[in-house]
């Protein structure tokens, strides 16, 4: 498709995305100017006729939906040289995924606003017997709306694996057996192949991405395909204040029960997801809540990296996950080398620390502790040169006494022609439970 080609009534500008299956173009309409976009499979894909039902599945789903949620198809065919279009709205706006990499997760009453709009398209479609089957961030377009209290909403992309529901001829149906999706966001019913799933599925999906959005992770996050399919079959999911700090349990509660293994516990249609949706934003902004980004409930958990102090996010989620690819999340980052120094000093068992008994006139003044582990620390006082701290042949000890404990200090012998003007005092063990006053 060369710039100026001619597909039915749309002339091409230029490419502007590509994949494993085809392309998709900017064209524009040559009568009334409307710009579209239009998705163009490859020639030799354009001659299995599965692949080809599968891809024009899409456009009969979508022109089905009149929802301003759903994004619009103009028209659908075959090329000149018989490679299978569809020609669609062109969007302006950024993916949902890509807003998750910009921001690494969302404040909950952003990540709730964007679910009970997409509920709602969604429940368009379940009405006309449509199930998506394949939600996630990547197929959530966000988008300038002014009717939209927030300003913009989430267009929901690709039917293209959508289930169609109903007798008309020409719908497909998906043979028992079949596995198709994307792992990390399908219901345990789709993992098994069921052919019996319902937008019940698209629920449980649904529920997927909203953890994704309060977490900066799916709720499964496995190394391999087996193991995430597994773990939707099998494996509880953990509650979303259980990696993010902030969380409500109202929250909780929802995102659980969307995620629920058997279909008949889960909100039953998207109608009641989108008014508990509603329920709990009330809730939240009532409460001065959830407006703003949130810190990990465990900062160094796999797949986040700390900030510097001061930044305006305890944590960044960093992620190489693929739509489909089943890969875990990279770890951003070092520990920092407070929580190493700490369990050094704990491992170590003692912390020596040395005080200066004269002074002039003011009382002691303490001199800085020396971990065994780590270089000595100079301790200055006020009216005197550094003093340095014990050296490093004497022997640890434990935090120094209280201040009213009697002190038997012994003279540290001076070096060969160095003047002495102060002596240290010793020290004597305190108990284990020193260590932690915040003294």
């Amino acid at each position: 498709m060369l710039e100026g080609a001619q597909i039915g009534q749309y002339r091409v500008l230029r490419k502007i995305g590509e994949g494993g299956m085809g392309a998709v173009f900017l064209a524009q309409h040559v009568l009334i100017g409307r710009r579209a976009a239009i998705k163009v499979l490859l020639p030799a894909l354009s001659q299995q006729h599965a692949i080809v039902e599968r891809f024009f599945n899409e456009a009969r789903a979508t022109t089905a939906i009149p929802d301003p949620g759903i994004v619009q198809v103009f028209d659908f065919g075959f090329a000149a040289d018989q490679s299978a279009y569809i020609v669609m709205e062109f969007l302006e706006g950024e993916p949902l995924d890509q807003r998750l990499k910009r921001l690494g997760l969302l404040a909950p009453s952003d990540a709730l606003r964007i679910t009970r709009q997409a509920a709602g398209s969604l429940a368009a479609a379940h009405a006309r017997n449509i199930v998506h089957r394949d939600l996630k961030p990547d197929n959530l377009f966000m988008v300038r709306d002014p009717e939209a209290a927030s300003g913009e909403r989430p267009k929901i992309l690709d039917f293209g694996i959508a289930k169609l529901g109903g007798d008309e001829p020409g719908r497909m149906r998906t043979r028992t057996g079949t596995v198709m999706g994307t792992p990390v966001y399908m219901s345990p019913e789709q993992c098994r192949g069921s052919g019996e799933l319902d937008h019940r599925s698209d629920i449980y999906s649904l529920g997927c991405v909203l953890f994704h959005l309060v977490t900066g992770r799916p709720p499964f996050d496995m190394e391999g395909m087996g193991e995430i399919l597994s773990a939707h079959l099998r494996e509880p999911p953990r509650p979303p204040s259980a990696l993010t700090l902030g969380i409500p349990p109202d929250l909780d509660a929802l995102v659980l029960q969307c995620l629920a293994k058997a279909p008949a516990d889960r909100f039953q249609t998207m109608g009641e997801l989108q008014r508990a949706c509603d329920a709990l934003l009330a809730r939240i902004t009532a409460n001065g809540a959830g407006a703003a980004p949130l810190a990990l409930a465990t900062p160094f958990a796999p797949g986040f990296r700390s900030v510097s102090p001061g930044a305006s996010a305890a944590v960044v989620a960093t992620t190489t996950l693929g739509s489909a690819s089943g890969q875990p999340m990279t770890s951003g980052g070092k520990r920092t080398a407070l929580f190493g120094g700490l369990a050094a000093l704990v491992t170590g068992g003692a912390i020596a620390i040395a005080v200066a008994a004269r002074g002039s006139g003011t009382g002691a003044t303490p001199a800085a502790p020396a971990a065994p582990t780590a270089a000595p620390i100079a301790a200055v006082p006020p009216d005197a040169a550094p003093i340095a701290a014990a050296p490093p042949d004497a022997a640890p000890i434990a935090a120094a006494a209280p201040p009213d404990a009697a002190l038997a200090p012994p003279v540290i012998p001076k070096p060969a022609g160095a003047p002495s003007k102060r002596r240290a005092a010793s020290t004597r063990a305190t108990r284990s439970e020193d260590l932690y006053d915040d003294r």
